[in-house]
């Protein structure tokens, strides 16, 4: 099915051509605009409804001429339909010149609009619509609740959006207990599931409501417990869709439980960071999901992250590797002090720190595509002072955060 789009001030020619379009069954008409936009109106209204065929109406001709062009340039192979209450010759001669070749005017013959819509379908076979959209959609995946999962998340996020050009997402799906909100002191009354619920009819006037900006993060935090929510993959879709075409980067934080959903999420994205602790419980949890994983051919997309990593650790790097069949993407220090001011102050971890340097080189990675620089392996004198007894942590191992 087409997915359509009209413009066009005047409000009776424009229900006359819905009308018509809804007979035909092949057009689904995603929003409906009664004024000729400005130049970043129409960027926002395309990436926001995404069409691959624009009803325009050529009241004003050269409006809709000039109209035409920059939807041609915004998102190439775009069909765009001109009509009007009378087809003057002057007036198709000047769209016939920016490529136009779909004419309709009241009354709106069925034979004519179907012939219309057939000749569309194939032009977009040859040439399919091109709307700018992000192929960087990642998930973090747990080993277990409480290995840092969200931390991982919300400070790589943070570090993404610092990074030039690089509008970010953060989009909490842990429908059971989800801490972004926590650990940024986010206090919304709008959540993911007011986003799921209004997926398929999504603009960017609402998603402007749903998400809170930190700079050039939008969070998308998962509100309150709503047991027995369903979210269906058509909403997964309709959603990841928007925000493809509206970020530079997608960071989605998943509860570890593997849900329907969840998986339809991981097949989505393009990168699955499985985040794991050197531990056995979290690395026997860790197997198992890579063994889910891989059943389900997506044990290419994971990249394994060793959160809370210590010198001095019962379970080395080439163990972790060994036992997850899998080399450790990426290490993070077991930071409690820092991760813990963060929680209290409701920010990102300190970004000069050893724990906020690895997030921004995580950061990098995925921006460039490249992997992050390996650890410089300690000289003599810093194996020297690893002999040293190391002073205990305040509070015990691990983070508040999930």
């Amino acid at each position: 099915m087409l997915r359509g789009v009209i413009i066009c001030p005047d409000k009776d020619l424009s229900a006359e051509l819905q009308d018509a379009l809804s007979e035909t069954h092949r057009v689904g008409i995603m929003r409906v605009l009664d004024h000729y936009p400005s130049e970043v109106q129409l960027t926002r209204f395309l990436r926001a409804t995404g069409p691959n065929t624009v009803f325009l109406s050529s009241e004003t001709v050269k409006t809709a001429v000039d109209l035409a062009a920059r939807i041609e340039a915004q998102a190439p192979g775009t069909q765009v339909i001109v009509f009007n209450r009378a087809c003057h010759p002057d007036a198709l001669l000047e769209t016939m010149r920016v490529g136009i070749r779909e004419f309709l005017a009241p009354p709106f013959d069925a034979t004519e609009v179907q012939r219309a819509l057939e000749r569309v379908e194939q032009a977009l076979e040859r040439k399919p619509a091109l709307i700018e959209s992000t192929e960087a959609v990642m998930a973090f995946l747990p080993s277990k609740a409480g290995v840092g999962c969200s931390t991982v998340a919300l400070n790589t996020s943070m570090m993404l959006a610092q990074l030039p050009d690089t509008k970010t997402l953060l989009a909490d799906f842990d429908l059971n207990c989800g801490m972004v909100a926590f650990m940024l002191q986010m206090d919304s009354q709008y959540s993911i599931t007011s986003a799921v619920e209004n997926a398929h009819q999504m603009d960017e006037n609402l998603w402007e409501k749903l998400v809170k900006s930190y700079g050039q993060l939008d969070v998308l935090p998962a509100g309150k417990l709503v047991p027995g929510f369903r979210i269906e993959a058509i909403q997964i879709r309709y959603l990841l869709e928007f925000a493809r075409r509206n970020y530079k980067a997608i960071c989605l934080d998943l509860s570890g439980i593997l849900e329907k959903f969840s998986i339809e999420i991981l097949h989505e994205v393009n990168q699955i960071f499985l985040v794991v602790t050197p531990e056995v419980p979290s690395l026997h949890l860790a197997r198992e999901k890579l063994r889910f994983l891989r059943g389900l051919d997506l044990g290419g997309r994971v990249k394994v992250l060793l959160n809370r990593a210590q010198r001095h650790t019962l379970i080395p790097v080439a163990e972790v590797e060994k036992l997850l069949e899998l080399p450790v993407y990426m290490s993070f220090p077991n930071d409690y002090v820092g991760v813990h001011k963060a929680l209290t102050a409701g920010k990102n971890v300190n970004p000069s720190s050893e724990l906020g340097a690895g997030f921004r080189a995580l950061a990098h990675s995925i921006r460039s595509g490249s992997r992050p620089p390996q650890p410089v392996k300690p000289g003599f004198m810093e194996l020297l002072r690893s002999y040293k007894k190391p002073a205990p942590e305040p509070g015990g191992r691990g983070v508040l955060a999930s």
